[in-house]
């Protein structure tokens, strides 16, 4: 298959950049995603909201919040670009043109929210189903757009670059250009390729490598891995973020209780019901940045043989308040037999987004010419070392657009000849994958992440960690190169990778800061 333009990952930052190239009606444009239905991607599960810009609100303003989350290390031109262009593209590209109806206040006017680490009321909402409403809107207008195709049930299996893939020898002596991607089609259970001038990485994050997480079960790591394979530059991995207040619950995939929650006055108490963070942090006490809540919440428990701490809003908002506010949560707890209205809620802390990823430039261009990183998967700096609430959908929503007309500002090329390309090799693969492997080995790398490459991590639970994941990554590539391909045989190559690259930036970086806490310091 040949495309102008291959998108892979269909949330906020994949769907805006297909969106904005479709303008041009010539250009032919390939959206992959690995799941069913393209509307299921971390930015669908988005509780809390965009940033926008409050009515007593500036760029400088939320520059200010940015670098302050960041704890030193954002990329200020990153910032910058985030805060001057972010709430403009809003109103125009999910306000004006994909006609999103934010929430209004009584009086008339949208209604900002307030979270952590916010200084003001910026942050829009749709209830607590924000991404939803933000991700079905957009992909209607996609829809709409001839000329860009959806596949869905495809998943990328790695980036088609040479010199590593060409037939020609003497690309030895090019730079390293990407060309496409090797797709796995799932319903056809083979490998096709698909050829592209560009090709754009919006796959997302990797919480699925933790053994607690608010992510779904795609984000595994896949774009990281295959970029890093690739030889693409890698920046800030260790910088993962764990929200603090997810649902205590079973299963690996934890359900969210958004921040928004305690930016209208929910308050973190003891299982016996005392209230703890102003012990841990004075300055913010429940309105702290996320990795002061999530270290506080994990010392509480430790301390204390806590299997949970409490989340509670029914004290502190009416229960019309609430239900209002947080139709989902509500909802979704009442199932759970917990009416937060009349009790708190069970909270634990999850891993909720990597802060790093893939380095990229202003354009979203990585070090690779032809890939584009944006979203989760990608680095701008903007987050630096913990990433400020509800900046995540704006920053897709930014580097979507400007990856996009970076895009259409390049002059026409003709897509490589798939003769210069080799179809995927099957001869070595004969026998058929082992599921029980797969699980085993997901639940090994999920333990090791979180006990060893987790909240608080030391010199020797991170040595521990990169021994035992570089031994599985042996077993894995062994029986990954002799089995036929399945997507979860796919996604445990690319969940070892991608724990070794965060495990080995943690054990790199000896200085706490942001989301990255280590315990103590290198031994002499």
């Amino acid at each position: 298959m040949q495309t102008n333009t291959l998108v892979i990952g269909s949330g906020i930052a994949g769907a805006t950049a297909a969106l904005r190239l479709s303008a041009d009606s010539q250009r032919q444009i390939t959206l992959i995603t690995r799941a069913k239905k393209a509307t299921n991607t971390n930015s669908q599960y988005a509780q809390g909201g965009i940033v926008g810009r409050g009515d007593d609100d500036a760029p400088n303003i939320l520059q200010e919040d940015i670098l302050n989350a960041g704890d030193g290390i954002c990329y200020p031109p990153a910032v910058k670009i985030l805060a001057d262009d972010g709430p403009d593209l809003l109103c125009e590209i999910l306000i004006e043109q994909a006609n999103i109806q934010f929430d209004e206040k009584e009086s008339g006017g949208l209604a900002y929210g307030l979270e952590a680490a916010h200084s003001k009321r910026r942050i829009l909402h749709v209830g607590d189903r924000t991404g939803k409403a933000i991700m079905v809107a957009l992909l209607c207008e996609i829809e709409r757009r001839p000329n860009i195709k959806i596949l869905t049930e495809h998943t990328a299996v790695d980036l088609i670059t040479f010199p590593h893939h060409a037939r020609d020898p003497l690309a030895t002596y090019q730079l390293p250009i990407c060309h496409g991607a090797y797709v796995y089609d799932r319903a056809k259970r083979k490998v096709i390729r698909i050829l592209a001038n560009q090709t754009i990485l919006a796959s997302g994050g990797l919480g699925q490598i933790f053994l607690n997480t608010t992510n779904p079960n795609g984000a595994r790591g896949d774009g990281l891995a295959m970029a890093y394979r690739a030889g693409a530059r890698v920046a800030n991995a260790e910088y993962v973020q764990f929200h603090p207040t997810a649902m205590h619950m079973t299963g690996a995939t934890k359900f969210l209780i958004s921040e928004a929650v305690r930016g209208e006055g929910a308050v973190l108490l003891t299982p016996e019901g005392e209230p703890f963070m102003e012990r841990h942090s004075p300055k913010w006490k429940d309105l702290a940045p996320r990795d002061i809540v999530a270290r506080a919440i994990y010392w509480e428990m430790l301390e204390n043989d806590y299997p949970y701490v409490l989340l509670d809003i029914a004290t502190h908002k009416k229960a019309d308040a609430i239900k209002k506010r947080f139709p989902q949560i509500y909802e979704r707890c009442l199932k759970m037999d917990i009416d937060i209205t009349r009790r708190p809620i069970p909270v634990v802390p999850a891993a909720h987004y990597f802060c790093g990823g893939v380095l990229v430039d202003q354009w979203g261009r990585s070090s690779i010419n032809g890939l584009y990183a944006i979203g989760e998967v990608s680095c701008t700096g903007a987050h630096g070392a913990n990433r400020l609430a509800s900046t995540s959908l704006l920053e897709g929503l930014v580097w979507g657009d400007r990856s996009a007309r970076h895009i259409r500002e390049l002059e026409p090329a003709s897509v490589v000849d798939e003769s210069a390309v080799p179809e995927w090799d099957i001869s070595d693969a004969f026998y058929d994958t082992d599921p029980t492997l797969i699980q085993g080995d997901m639940k090994t790398i999920r333990n090791l992440m979180w006990h060893y490459v987790g909240l608080v991590r030391s010199h020797y639970r991170l040595n521990r960690a990169l021994r035992e994941l570089h031994h599985l990554r042996r077993e894995i590539e062994g029986f990954y190169r002799k089995s036929l391909l399945t997507d979860r045989l796919i996604g445990l190559r690319n969940s070892v990778q991608a724990a070794l690259i965060v495990a080995d930036a943690a054990r790199k970086n000896t200085v706490s800061r942001g989301c990255h806490y280590r315990e103590e310091k290198l031994p002499n």
